[in-house]
């Protein structure tokens, strides 16, 4: 049984993996022999430099909005984390609200409610739509990640705890030496997870304003005046969110097993 079992391992791969090789081969194809003479392509293919630029607009905002909301979700977090009802109580509120608030409507918020200019001293620094939008996102996602630490802290098991009062340390010590170097291993899968979902957020910036990927999309759309290139352009789209998001996606569900355990 063992002999038999060697022998029809190797021929597992090709039959699992043969309908993605006949895919591959086909997009090569069309690659090279038909997509060179059709014009949805050409125009694909000029647009091409306007929908990379407006991409990096949309992972720029998804960075920044997973910094700052990484950042205040772990002071929410912690605060919700207290002994002391008077800090407990606002960050759970806070948690509640924009952690079950539409993301859409966050970003309208900020939008209109922040200025479109600061005034600081005599001069004026402009407020960009870009990050009225980035704020929008931070906001929900410091929710996710207070409650992303919250139950990283619940998980760790209480005898750790209690061993670590029998050796006479501090709860500042039991936190900064034993809890949370498990704590940081358990949220960063759900933690990546939360950035590609934000990061697939960042398409409801241009409907504020914001020159995106899908607001240059639309103006190629419009510009070209072509069925074939819209549905193309937007496939385009769809590829360009995947191929971005699929990697953290995968790489999570690694991590996933890696940390089960630990």
């Amino acid at each position: 049984m063992a002999i038999e079992s060697t022998v029809s391992a190797p021929l597992a791969w090709p039959r699992r993996h043969v309908g993605k090789l006949i895919l591959l081969v086909c997009v090569v194809l069309w690659l090279v022999y038909v997509a060179p003479h059709s014009p949805v392509f050409k125009a694909l293919l000029q647009w091409s430099p306007a929908l990379a630029v407006g991409f990096g607009q949309n992972i720029l905002i998804s960075l920044v909005a997973i910094g700052l909301g990484s950042l205040l979700g772990l002071l929410v977090g912690a605060l919700a984390l207290s002994p002391l009802r008077l800090l407990r109580l606002p960050a759970r509120i806070w948690v509640q609200i924009f952690r079950n608030a539409p993301w859409l409507v966050l970003i309208y918020f900020t939008t209109y409610v922040f200025p479109f200019e600061i005034h600081i001293g005599s001069a004026y620094v402009s407020f960009p739509d870009w990050v009225k939008v980035t704020l929008g996102l931070a906001l929900p996602a410091s929710a996710n990640v207070a409650e992303i630490f919250r139950g990283a802290i619940a998980s760790i098991p209480s005898t750790q705890w209690e061993a670590a009062r029998s050796l006479a340390f501090t709860r500042g010590q039991i936190f900064r030496s034993i809890i949370l170097p498990q704590c940081f291993k358990r949220m960063l899968p759900p933690w990546m997870n939360l950035y590609a979902v934000i990061t697939m957020g960042t398409a409801l910036a241009s409907l504020v304003g914001v020159h995106d990927v899908i607001d240059t999309a639309q103006i190629a759309s419009n510009t070209v005046n072509m069925t074939g290139f819209t549905v193309v352009i937007y496939l385009s789209l769809l590829v360009l969110f995947f191929a971005y998001c699929y990697p953290i996606s995968r790489l999570t569900q690694r991590l996933e097993r890696r940390y089960a355990f630990y």
